[in-house]
């Protein structure tokens, strides 16, 4: 599993004292240390654990490749229940553990954790981002870049990235989800949206005039565009049989079920943005707390995500292949670009 992923290194870390134990996944550093964030879940194994580790890591390698950033890619993941109450043991053993591997690999917070868990954390290793007075909340930034590529996707279908009077179906109106309705509210698209929160529902159609359809109705939903900003895996064999739309852009990580969704939906001539192509806004943003960058200049390089978007698209249509091969290809292009290119020594 590990050797056919190409994965550098994998860490499997324990401290009995306080319950911690985790894995630390690094993929590949060819363009710079490894960064990805620290998953906090009640897995039902360790070989559930150790898959969602690898696979995620060899995500962020490619998310970091494909948006022009000098970064590799790594994971972590902490295997236990999120919801304990007994935490500041549990992340300064899991500090430790990153402090061990000397800055090849940089951790945050992800699905399960929060700042606060960053600042334990931190006080262990300084090879940590995503805290509190660092770069802030990240979704504004991943909203902008998803918004930027949905117009790069409407740029390539109709020749137009114009949105206005353009039908958005919206899953997940989280943060990122939120955002990303203000921005096409802006220019005039009609939304329908779902949520399983009413809460959050009732505020997208109260302050964006948006149409409500409930959860597992969205899928059938007539629209030029599927906005997934919420679960991954949401294009599989259930749901296209019920899709109505043309394209499929939004801010969810592992929109596909499998690959072969991928080939489905080039199949059937609805253009699919690869996931984690649109959505490393949150990547930037982070890349940009390391490297000193303003919150303006964080926003700018995410708004690069739509020129990268049509060099993606010519690409796929020059070679014939779906689109999350041609995003495949772009990234692997550029790690072998820079593998290639002679350290000189002082």
């Amino acid at each position: 599993m590990m050797g056919t992923n190409g994965h550098e290194q994998v860490v499997f870390c324990s401290e009995p004292s306080c319950g911690y134990k985790g894995i630390i996944a690094i993929h590949d550093t060819t363009l710079g240390p490894a960064l990805g964030g620290t998953r906090f879940w009640n897995y039902s194994s360790d070989r559930e654990a150790i898959v969602d580790v690898l696979r995620l890591s060899r995500g962020m390698t490619y998310k970091a490749a494909v948006s022009g950033i000098n970064l590799g890619g790594g994971k972590s993941v902490i295997i236990g229940d999120p919801r304990t109450t007994r935490r500041e043991m549990v992340f300064r053993a899991h500090g430790r553990f990153v402090e061990s591997l000397k800055g090849r690999y940089i951790t945050a917070e992800d699905v399960g954790t929060s700042v606060d868990d960053m600042e334990y954390v931190h006080m262990e290793t300084e090879h940590v981002t995503g805290r509190a007075g660092t770069s802030g909340d990240p979704s504004p930034v991943t909203a902008f870049g998803v918004y930027r590529g949905i117009k790069a996707a409407a740029k390539e279908k109709y020749g137009s990235d114009d949105l206005k009077g353009k039908t958005v179906s919206v899953q997940g109106l989280g943060h990122v989800g939120y955002y990303v309705c203000n921005h096409l509210a802006l220019e005039g698209a009609n939304l329908i949206v779902t949520d399983i929160d009413p809460e959050r529902v009732r505020r997208v159609a109260d302050e964006f005039n948006a149409e409500t359809v409930a959860p597992d109705a969205i899928y059938g939903v007539e629209a030029e565009i599927y906005a997934p900003c919420a679960l991954g895996a949401t294009v599989n064999d259930d749901t296209l049989k019920q899709f109505n739309v043309e394209i499929v852009a939004g801010a969810a990580n592992n929109v596909l079920a499998e690959t072969r969704h991928g080939d489905m939906l080039h199949e059937r001539g609805i253009l699919y943005v690869p996931d984690y192509v649109i959505n490393a806004g949150g990547l930037i943003n982070v890349y940009g707390e390391l490297s000193g960058w303003t919150a303006e200049r964080s926003m700018r390089k995410a708004g690069e995500i739509y020129g990268t978007l049509l060099q993606l698209f010519d690409l796929a249509r020059e070679q014939g292949v779906p689109t999350y091969t041609a995003a495949d290809r772009l990234a692997e292009r550029r790690i072998e670009d820079v593998s290639r290119i002679q350290r000189n020594w002082l």
